[in-house]
């Protein structure tokens, strides 16, 4: 694995601007950087990317399939009482789920660690299974790469793959999300474009306009029942907002399904290790109230159960503790994780999100910072497998 500075391609501002990637630049700051690109063996990624992430996932299911059945379990993530059946029942009719996103430490000399699995409401999609394509193919034209550079990458492809999987038949689906947000409403519309190549209907909601009927039913603003949505809103919150006793009586089917929010709770680390303590993949976790946490001495990474972009993780070393982004995260409790130095490239801190579709690795993106913590500015920077 090596990061390797390159020129940028010529009118890529441009052309990503017409391509509809306008987050690009997030804040003022460069969130797209093709200045550098990473560079893995194909064994790299086989080995330590592709293989890890399937064995991971199924280890996950697992995980889900024994939490549902234990009320102390439930509560030990902090699923609301009122929602659990939701969340078993979800699971117990097998539900799809459509994608999900590991957060690995990896440089190349030893095996991936993770991080954290964003298996609720993963973004990034467009830049790993597009734009970073476009990258290599203008690439390879300009004579910058060779003709046989490739990547991990067909999330895309298998993306609309699993639309069709889940609706064989097509039909309607709403896609709901917060409309004030550029990149989240921007991944959603790329979502909407491969929905609709697999053959669907989709219709975009805001999260904001969705309501009920009579008969305890969703619907959006035009009183059109939704019957399918797919929402990039997560679990933790729905579970939390006044119509959480509507959603099993509505009768939707949702992407992702109820039984996601097991696996995109922090909680999940310290229920893996407990299962599975010495995995080459896994890093020590404990909940704070376990004695265990002795064994991770001064240094520790200290995580909510529910926390999104970096906000309120705390790296403690030596029993220093550096800055954190406080967004208000963390009334649920916490865990902690053994801290994993990352590699720094070129100062820079990467971190490989390996993505899931189905049940089946589908590509990576690699977000890196200057910064230990990545956040929502961190910059996402192409790859290529090279050997």
């Amino acid at each position: 694995m090596k990061r390797i500075r390159t020129p940028e391609r010529p009118g890529w501002d441009a052309r990503a601007d017409a391509l509809g990637f306008t987050w690009r630049h997030l804040d003022g700051a460069r969130y797209w950087d093709e200045r550098a690109y990473y560079a893995f063996t194909l064994e790299e990624v086989e080995r330590d990317l592709e293989a890890p992430a399937r064995e991971l996932h199924q280890m996950c299911l697992a995980l889900v399939d024994e939490v549902v059945r234990s009320e102390a379990l439930m509560a030990r993530l902090a699923i609301p009482e009122g929602s659990r059946d939701d969340v078993a029942d979800s699971w117990l009719r097998r539900d799809p789920s459509l994608y999900g996103r590991f957060d690995f430490a990896y440089d190349g000399a030893g095996p991936a660690k993770l991080f954290e699995y964003n298996a609720d409401t993963p973004t990034s999609i467009y830049e790993t299974g597009t734009f970073q394509w476009i990258w290599l193919e203008d690439m390879i034209a300009l004579g910058a790469l060779s003709p046989d550079a490739d990547q991990f990458n067909s999330l895309h492809e298998k993306l609309e793959q699993r639309f069709r999987a889940i609706f064989p038949g097509g039909g309607f689906v709403h896609f709901a999300a917060d409309p004030d947000s550029v990149e989240d409403r921007q991944t959603v519309r790329y979502l909407e474009d491969i929905a609709a190549q697999a053959g669907l209907e989709p219709k975009f909601v805001p999260i904001g306009g969705i309501g009920l009927d009579a008969d305890g039913r969703f619907v959006d603003p035009d009183r059109f029942i939704i019957q399918a949505t797919f929402k990039l809103y997560p679990w933790e919150e729905m579970f939390r907002e006044p119509y959480a006793a509507n959603i099993a009586g509505s009768r939707t089917r949702f992407l992702e399904p109820p039984w996601k929010a097991v696996l995109s709770n922090k909680g999940l680390l310290p229920l893996l290790w407990e299962r599975h303590a010495g995995h080459p993949n896994l890093l020590p976790a404990f909940f704070e109230d376990d004695p265990g946490i002795a064994e991770l001495g001064r240094s520790y990474v200290r995580k909510p159960l529910f926390s999104r972009e970096g906000a309120n993780i705390e790296l403690v070393q030596g029993g220093r503790r550096a800055r954190v982004l406080d967004q208000g995260y963390g009334a649920e409790g916490h865990v902690r994780q053994a801290l994993h130095a990352i590699t720094p490239f070129d100062r820079n801190y990467p971190v490989i999100g390996a993505w899931i579709v189905g049940d089946e690795p589908a590509g990576v993106g690699i977000r890196e910072d200057r910064s230990r913590v990545t956040k929502n500015l961190s910059r996402f920077v192409p790859h290529v497998i090279l050997g």
